[in-house]
């Protein structure tokens, strides 16, 4: 394969999450190399987040499912298991697994509450080009399958695959952030199981970002053009300037100005134009 085979979509996940993780947004994709974000539809800033989105055609925008976070966008009574005495979501990652595998009931939910969240990007006029999750939840093997009904259903020609290979967490690499290595494995391991599930969806080869969740630098950059040979490969970012973020539950704060630097520096950009790398978004594979 030629160095001019390889493309890689740069997404901002959580972008809605607050004013100042929009801002950085804008930033990364107008100054730097982010070529898509998904918006985080039920997020307090996810209306602000919409209307920047349509000042950007170049920009593309995917929905990024979310069930651990804030309240509910659907109004429907099948959504309420999903959700604690305040109602807000109230389950853990583990519990949201467990529970999507064995209560079709908490599944009738979860697809209530995903498709509201699909119609609500919908509704403010961007048409999507891909679907993702907070948390990898769309992983999960009987969330999974809902997703891919949701794709079909509102005609999104992408769901992120995330399958980060196991090279990517040993040398030449980046050091890993804590928990980085079982966090990939596990993530990698649910990858396969769509890939089996259902590959219509999946327009990428390669997943970065896991392993390297909050470490994500210039010289992660550096290594993914040195070193990552897929043809289509998608990167995972969490861009923000850190105003704003107290009040918001992430466990990424000062990180996120790492990684937005990252995303203007023009390094970044040098190390990806000398190896002849191509910045997409799904809306262009």
């Amino acid at each position: 394969m030629s160095a001019m085979d390889r493309r890689i979509i740069i997404n901002a996940d959580d972008f809605g999450l607050c004013e100042g993780v929009n801002r950085a947004v804008v930033q990364a994709h107008t100054v730097g190399v982010l070529t898509s974000a998904t918006i985080m539809a039920n997020m307090p800033a996810a209306e602000e987040a919409a209307q920047t989105a349509k000042q950007l055609p170049s920009l593309g925008v995917g929905v990024h499912l979310n069930l651990t976070e804030g309240q509910p966008l659907s109004k429907a009574d099948d959504v309420r298991p999903l959700l604690n005495a305040d109602g807000q979501f109230g389950h853990s990652t583990g519990k949201l697994s467990l529970l999507s595998l064995m209560s079709p009931k908490f599944r009738k939910a979860i697809k209530t509450e995903l498709a509201a969240q699909v119609q609500w990007v919908i509704d403010r006029g961007i048409k999507p080009t891909h679907l993702d999750s907070h948390k990898h939840i769309h992983s999960f093997p009987a969330i999974y399958p809902i997703v891919c009904g949701l794709a079909k259903r509102f005609g999104i020609a992408a769901i992120r695959w995330p399958f980060e290979p196991k090279e990517v967490s040993g040398m030449p690499w980046p050091l890993l952030s804590e928990g980085g290595r079982e966090r990939a494995r596990l993530v990698r391991t649910m990858a396969r199981i769509n890939r089996l599930q259902n590959s219509d969806f999946l327009k990428n080869d390669v997943f970065l970002g896991v392993a390297h969740t909050g470490k994500i630098d210039v010289s992660f950059f550096r290594t993914v053009a040195l070193y990552n040979s897929a043809a289509v490969t998608e990167i995972m970012t969490h861009p923000g300037f850190t105003e704003g973020l107290e009040n918001v539950r992430t466990r990424l704060v000062r990180q996120r100005r790492v990684e937005l630097d990252a995303l203007c520096s023009e390094k970044t950009r040098q190390y990806i134009r000398d190896a002849g790398i191509k910045l997409v978004h799904y809306g262009q594979i």
